[in-house]
C-alpha cells in the first residue's frame, strides 16, 4: 500500500496554511516546525495534485505478486439452519456456477457439522463439483474459532480462488475472521459479482451512503472473499448428481476454543418479509401514521405483508424488521407495490429482483420507475382510493362470476 511523503525541506508557514485549507479531512498537523499527516488521511491525494508543487509526494507501496494459476476453484460455505441449510447457500451456489463458466473453474461446497449427509445430498443436487465435508460431533453448533480453523485448513489444502459466504448474522461474524486469518481482503454485502478471465473477482456494492456503486478489485491477494445477502441471486436448477464428496480429516485440526456455549435459546418466530410472496411497501410520502389505513384494502385483498423504507423506521412507525433495503431486509416477492418511496439506491438494491414491481410516485424521475413493470405517476392520496375502488369492483365482478381469483 502506498503512502504520502512530506518533503520537510520545502515546508514553510504559508505552505502549511495552504495544505490545511485544501485537505477535506483535517489530516495535517504542524508542530515544532514539522508537518505530519495523521490517521484522518483518506489517501485522496488532493494535497499531491493541488497542493504546493513537490511538497507532498505519493510513494507507491510494493505490491505483493502472486501466481494466479496456483489458485483455482470457487467455494461456497454452506451455512446450516436447524436440520438443513440456509437457502442463501443455494443462491450462492448458483452464482458460483455462473462465475465458474468464465474461468472454467470447479465449484466447491464446504459443509461443517455433525450428521450432515442430507445437506451433502442437497448440495450435490445443485450441481457442485466437490463437497468438502468436515463432520465431527464437536462441530454440531457453530463456533467461530473452530470453524475459522477449518476454513484455513480447507484453503491450505485446496488453494481456491474465491470463497463466498452468506450475508447472515453468522456469515458476518465468520467471514471477517477468515479474512484476517488468511491475510486477505473481504467485501461485505455485495449486490453483484463479476469474474474476469484472469480469475479476478469484481465485487460490487453500494458505498458512500448508497450514492455510488463501488467495484472492488483485489488482484494481488487470494482467496478473494465476499459476503452476499439472502435473496440477491437465484438458486440453480437441480440436476443429476455428478459431484464428488471429500470427507476431510478433522482429528488433526485445532478444536479448542475460548468460546463456551452454555445454552441455546430459540428466537421466537415471526413473519419474515424476506419470505413474503406479496408485499405492500410504503415510504415517506405518507404524511401521518394514521394515513397508513389507506393501504388496508390492498393488504387484505392481496394477502400481503406490509414493509417500509428507512424514513418510516426513523419515524418509529414500524419495527426495523419491516424495512426493505441494504440496511434492512432483502426481498424477492412475486409482487411488490411501492407506494410513495423515494427510490434511494439502498432500497432499490434490496428489492430489484422482485418478479413483478408496481410503483406509485409523483416524481417522474424516481429511480424505481426504471425497474418497475408498471408505473403510476401521481400522488398516493389520489391514486390509492382509485386503486382500492378498482380492486373492489374487480372483486365484485369476480364473485358474480363465481371465481376465487385474487388478481388485480
Amino acid at each position: 500500500m502506498g503512502y504520502i511523503k512530506v518533503n520537510q525541506e520545502k515546508v514553510n508557514l504559508d505552505i502549511v496554511k495552504t495544505l490545511k485549507e485544501i485537505c477535506p479531512f483535517n489530516a495535517f498537523e504542524y508542530e515544532d516546525k514539522y508537518l505530519s499527516i495523521n490517521a484522518a488521511c483518506k489517501m485522496c491525494k488532493i494535497c499531491v495534485k493541488k497542493g504546493p508543487l513537490g511538497v507532498c509526494e505519493f510513494i507507491e507501496g510494493e505490491k505483493p505478486k502472486i501466481d494466479k494459476n496456483r489458485f483455482k476453484g470457487i467455494a461456497v460455505y454452506i451455512q446450516r439452519r436447524e436440520h438443513g441449510a440456509h437457502p442463501v447457500a443455494w443462491e450462492l451456489i448458483g452464482k458460483a456456477k455462473e462465475l465458474a463458466t468464465v474461468t472454467n473453474e470447479k465449484v466447491h461446497a464446504i459443509i461443517i457439522g455433525n450428521e450432515v449427509e442430507q445437506i451433502i445430498e442437497e448440495a450435490l443436487s445443485y450441481g457442485v463439483d466437490f463437497v468438502h465435508a468436515y463432520q465431527n460431533q464437536k462441530y454440531t453448533d457453530f463456533n467461530v474459532e473452530t470453524y475459522t480453523n477449518i476454513i484455513e485448513d480447507f484453503f491450505r489444502k485446496h488453494s481456491v480462488n474465491v470463497i463466498l459466504f452468506g450475508g447472515t448474522s453468522e456469515g458476518r461474524s465468520f467471514a471477517p475472521r477468515v479474512a484476517a486469518r488468511l491475510k486477505t481482503g473481504l467485501t461485505a454485502d455485495c449486490t453483484r459479482l463479476e469474474m474476469k478471465p484472469d480469475g479476478d473477482l469484481l465485487q460490487i456494492r453500494p458505498a458512500f451512503g448508497g450514492n455510488i456503486m463501488a467495484k472492488i478489485h483485489t488482484p494481488n491477494h487470494r482467496p478473494q472473499l465476499a459476503t452476499i445477502r439472502y435473496k440477491m441471486f437465484n438458486a440453480p436448477e437441480k440436476v443429476t448428481t455428478v459431484g464428488k464428496v471429500i470427507w476431510e480429516k478433522t482429528n488433526s485440526l485445532a478444536n479448542e476454543s475460548r468460546i463456551i456455549l452454555n445454552a441455546i435459546h430459540a428466537k421466537p418466530k415471526d413473519q419474515d418479509i424476506s419470505e413474503a410472496e406479496v408485499i405492500i411497501a410504503v415510504g415517506r410520502a405518507f404524511r401521518k401514521q394514521k394515513d397508513l389505513e389507506m393501504i388496508k384494502p390492498l393488504v387484505e385483498r392481496l394477502g400481503a405483508e406490509v414493509a417500509c423504507s428507512r424514513p418510516l423506521i426513523e419515524n418509529g412507525w414500524f419495527d426495523p424488521r419491516k424495512q426493505i433495503g441494504l440496511s434492512g431486509r432483502t426481498v424477492k416477492p412475486k409482487l411488490i407495490i411501492n407506494l410513495g418511496i423515494s427510490g434511494a439506491i439502498q432500497y432499490v438494491e434490496g428489492m430489484k429482483e422482485s418478479e413483478l414491481i408496481i410503483t406509485v410516485n409523483n416524481d417522474p424521475n424516481n429511480k424505481l420507475f426504471q425497474i418497475s413493470h408498471y408505473s403510476i405517476l401521481g400522488d398516493i392520496y389520489e391514486v390509492l382510493p382509485e386503486l382500492n375502488d378498482l380492486l373492489d369492483k374487480l372483486m365484485v365482478k369476480n364473485n358474480n362470476q363465481g371465481g376465487e381469483s385474487n388478481e388485480i
